[in-house]
């Protein structure tokens, strides 16, 4: 107990050291002055902020480039958000930059006084996103999954964010108390005639907003990583000219939903209407360049947050 209190303690002093470094604008003989410690543990405290991730930093300075590529992809593929943050050519991350991004837009949502209702998918990069988002209170808005938080296994799938979105924002939440895939189309259709199911199927269609992942597809896809798709069947997908997922939902490199067993078993609800909604996708890298292609081409997304290097694959594909 008392090495605990102790932890608590060191990380109520890093934070404090990172809110006078970092907000306050001390220097850290300042801040030694002020905690009545030494330079070198000052330094060590900031540090410690930093390592421990209770420390975010949002650029809000414009850059012209990025400004200039988003600008580019509204006008070629018609979307109505986008979003370009700085490459990092030195960073094989799949978060970095566009979860802050992600963030950042989600909260402007967030911050509306009128009520909303937030659609969210799954994954990776909303998971980082979700997790820079600050304790917010709002009741007025709705927060509903898209996507099952259950796994093959019967265990509650690790990327479905709805529960860590929601306790950090304290809205009322409509998660989709199923599988992400059925084992048929009859047993999807059972299923999604329950009455807490159809309270989130309603939900969706009627969305404000959607932020959704985009995977990519072969035998590292998120899918087959988190054991909801066989190589075998992921590799029958391809054959059949699938390109990317959103929420599960598969699309050929037009992007338009692909026909056939594979669709009719995904319990997912379907993406809220692009012509009344925003359905906002983050991704970025080479590996989701063709998955990104084909959704915004055949307007599964209409709004896109993603980085330079892939802005640029876009805009010249």
């Amino acid at each position: 107990m008392a090495r605990r209190g102790e932890a608590n303690n060191r990380l109520d002093d890093a934070a404090r050291a990172g809110w006078l470094y970092y907000v306050a604008g001390r220097t850290q003989d300042e801040i030694a002055t002020v905690m009545g410690i030494s330079r070198q543990s000052a330094q060590r405290l900031v540090s410690l902020a930093m390592s421990e991730r209770l420390i975010k930093v949002r650029l809000d300075h414009p850059i012209a480039a990025c400004l200039e590529a988003a600008a580019g992809l509204r006008d070629k593929y018609g979307l109505k958000y986008v979003e370009v943050v700085p490459s990092d050519p030195g960073s094989t991350s799949t978060t970095v930059g566009i979860a802050e991004a992600g963030a950042a837009e989600i909260e402007r949502w967030l911050k509306s006084p009128e009520p909303q209702v937030l659609a969210i998918g799954t994954g990776r990069t909303l998971k980082a996103a979700v997790d820079q988002l600050p304790p917010m209170e709002c009741p007025q808005h709705r927060i509903v999954s898209l996507t099952g938080n259950i796994g093959l296994d019967g265990s509650a799938a690790y990327y479905n964010v709805i529960f860590s979105m929601a306790d950090a924002v304290k809205a009322r939440h409509f998660p989709m108390p199923l599988p992400v895939l059925a084992a048929s189309a009859e047993e999807r259709e059972v299923l999604h005639s329950q009455s807490l199911v159809q309270v989130a199927l309603k939900l969706g269609a009627e969305a404000n907003v959607a932020f959704v992942g985009v995977g990519e597809l072969g035998p590292d896809a998120p899918l087959c990583q988190d054991g909801f798709l066989g190589q075998d069947e992921m590799a029958d997908l391809t054959k059949a000219g699938a390109a990317g997922e959103i929420c599960g939902w598969m699309f050929d490199h037009d992007g338009a939903l692909l026909s056939g067993s594979f669709n009719e078993r995904v319990a997912s609800v379907p993406l809220p209407s692009r012509d009344k909604a925003s359905v906002i996708g983050l991704a970025k890298g080479r590996r989701k360049y063709e998955a990104l292609r084909a959704a915004v081409k055949g307007g599964i997304i209409n709004g896109l947050i993603t980085d330079e290097a892939t802005a640029s694959y876009l805009l010249n594909a």
